[in-house]
């Protein structure tokens, strides 16, 4: 009786793999790898999109959504992930490049989808026979964007501008503030920046995490940095309260919240840079993210050694140098910064 009710079950998932068109073979029979079988592409970037916003990673989590939309719009969403090919790859490029993605935006589509693509293999969502992307060179969209850097006389020029006196929550004023804090922290860039809280101060330092990699940075806070932070003070604050007027943690609890507050913000910021950039005569697009790229190239400019501004940076992407990071003291990083202004 037992092994005619165990043959009924395999026939029964003979025939289910046959209707999908899907391999049958003794791992999608018996192994782990049969329990997902069913799951589409599109199904499985649900799952890991619903994780990332689990975990806090929302700006992980529209990048995934993004790619998840555009799969779907093509209709290779619902393939499965053992449909997967050579083909596939050929197909969602050649519709990116009709939608007019640029190359870099290409690039970024098909890193979250191998990203996702690697995430199934790993969890047995199928058994791979042959990775695509082998084949397929990702490498050869990311195109080399023009540099976003300013020198540090275009800093210091910044920073002795006379601006017009305002009103305004988010004035001019508050905006040369950011840029600068963010030069003066070792690149912090805005969303950290709009976290800091009072507890993140400690012995004349600012300990953070990066919310981008969650690594543990810490920078000296220099004169100019203690002298911005002056300006937002509150009266009796509280550990918990955030350095910057940017966010009420009574009113941005959720890390949806914390996300919409800061993007809404950093528009009304980025847009006042533009104006400053206007009136101290320089030709560039300035945003909070020069601010990051600006701290790093005056270092090396003046001769810091680039592993030690990447440990400043804290960049997790860096393999080559990563080796050396961990053996530099914080006195080298603040001996290095004493170069910015």
């Amino acid at each position: 009786m037992q092994i005619t009710a165990k043959r009924l079950e395999i026939e029964k998932k003979i025939q289910r793999l046959e209707a999908l068109d899907a391999e049958v073979s003794f791992d999608t029979l018996f192994g782990q790898k049969s329990r997902y079988i069913n799951c589409t592409v599109s199904e499985y970037f649900r799952q890991q999109i619903d994780y990332l916003k689990g975990i806090g990673k929302v700006g992980s989590a529209v990048k995934y959504t993004s790619c998840k939309h555009l799969l779907e719009q093509c209709g290779l969403g619902r393939k499965r992930f053992e449909q997967i090919d050579l083909q596939y790859l050929q197909d969602f490029e050649a519709f990116l490049i009709r939608k007019g993605n640029t190359s870099n935006s290409i690039a970024t589509k098909f890193s979250v989808l191998r990203a996702v693509y690697n995430k199934a293999v790993k969890h047995k969502v199928f058994a791979e026979t042959e990775n695509p992307f082998k084949q397929y060179n990702v490498g050869r969209f990311w195109k080399p964007t023009r540099k976003r850097a300013i020198t540090k006389e275009d800093v210091q020029r910044i920073q002795s501008l006379e601006l017009p006196a305002s009103t305004e929550v988010y004035s001019i004023a508050f905006a040369r503030d950011i840029f600068l804090f963010s030069y003066c922290v070792a690149g912090i860039n805005f969303k950290d920046i709009a976290t800091l809280r009072y507890g993140d101060i400690q012995n004349g330092r600012i300990y953070y995490q990066r919310h981008k990699t969650g690594k543990e940075l810490n920078s000296p806070i220099l004169p100019q940095t203690r002298e911005i932070m002056e300006r937002y003070s509150k009266p009796n604050a509280s550990p918990d309260d955030y350095i910057f007027p940017i966010l009420d943690r009574h009113i941005h609890k959720s890390e949806q919240q914390i996300c919409n507050r800061v993007h809404k913000v950093i528009g009304h910021v980025n847009a006042n840079l533009k104006r400053i950039a206007e009136m101290a005569g320089l030709k560039v697009n300035l945003t909070t993210y020069v601010a990051r790229h600006t701290f790093a190239t005056v270092l090396k400019r003046s001769g810091v050694n680039i592993a030690i501004i990447s440990e400043s940076l804290g960049h997790s992407d860096l393999e080559t140098t990563q080796i050396y990071l961990d053996s530099f003291e914080n006195s080298q990083i603040d001996e290095a910064m004493k170069n910015l202004l």
